[in-house]
């Protein structure tokens, strides 16, 4: 798909800029092949890729982020893909659905769905020594929600560089109604449950989330940082999933109920994407 040049590699640049542009364009054109044995697996190289098509969402776009997402949460999901680590993407203002709002299909190549924990954060988090106990005095608000996830890579295969560079295989989010956090909100044990048109589709609990959401958050806190992009005042973290994802159908209903931090929905459109 992206060749070489007279049998020779291309540039490092010349490639990540081909690949960034072939992500973007994944919308009109269709899924892209997997890539990550053009950049020899090389996962910094795929974080240069995800934050060259975050400049051009902000800068040619004009679109706002308004949070962050962490993926691969789940240890047997970084097992198979041979990673010790999660990973995270950005969240822009036009991925927002409103609760009990639709996801319109047609914007969207093959999404699935999953449940998750949702925090608001009060004041920027620079602080590189930071401990799980100062997240609490940092976090505003807890809430239930849904990550619409998507892949502009073909079928779905892929690696961590895929993913990465991928933003994570962001699509849409939904926030459901916000609680005041306290350190006494159940975070580990909270049983969730996620029903498709009224049938169960996906269970699972806080502890699928890095044994804890707020292990995923605190590693999400110090990584930006290290990267030089840490979070402000106001921005949400989804911070990952708490049971098994599932391909969502048109013109369906998804519910999710998060015990003692509520509950959120999102419709699905009759129209499908490309």
């Amino acid at each position: 798909m992206f060749g070489t040049r007279f049998g020779e590699k291309m540039k490092e640049v010349e490639l990540e800029v081909l690949i960034a542009s072939r992500l973007r364009d994944a919308y009109t054109s269709g899924p892209i092949a997997p890539f990550a044995s053009c950049v020899d697996g090389d996962i910094d190289a795929a974080y240069r890729i995800q934050h060259r098509n975050t400049d051009h969402a902000m800068k040619v776009d004009r679109r706002q982020i308004v949070g962050r997402k962490i993926g691969l949460t789940s240890t047997a999901v970084q097992k198979q893909l041979g990673v010790d680590q999660p990973d995270y993407g950005v969240l822009f203002d036009d991925m927002a659905v409103a609760n009990g709002g639709t996801i319109d299909m047609s914007s969207l190549l093959q999404p699935k769905i999953e449940a998750e924990i949702a925090f608001g954060f009060r004041v920027d988090i620079d602080d590189s020594s930071l401990e799980m106990s100062d997240l609490f005095e940092r976090i505003e608000w807890v809430a239930p929600a849904l990550e619409i996830v998507d892949s502009r890579i073909e079928n779905w295969r892929i690696g961590i560089v895929e993913t990465i560079a991928d933003n994570a295989s962001s699509g849409r989010f939904v926030i459901g109604p916000k609680l005041p956090f306290t350190s006494d909100i159940e975070l580990v044990n909270c049983q969730m449950q996620m029903q498709e048109n009224r049938q169960v589709a996906s269970t699972g609990s806080g502890a699928a989330c890095l044994g804890h959401p707020l292990n995923a958050a605190l590693w999400l806190a110090k990584k930006l940082i290290e990267v030089g992009h840490p979070i402000k005042a106001g921005e949400l973290v989804l911070s990952g999933a708490l049971g098994p994802m599932v391909s969502v159908k048109h013109h369906s209903t998804y519910h999710a109920a998060i015990e003692g931090i509520g509950e959120v929905s999102v419709r699905s459109s009759a129209e499908a994407g490309i």
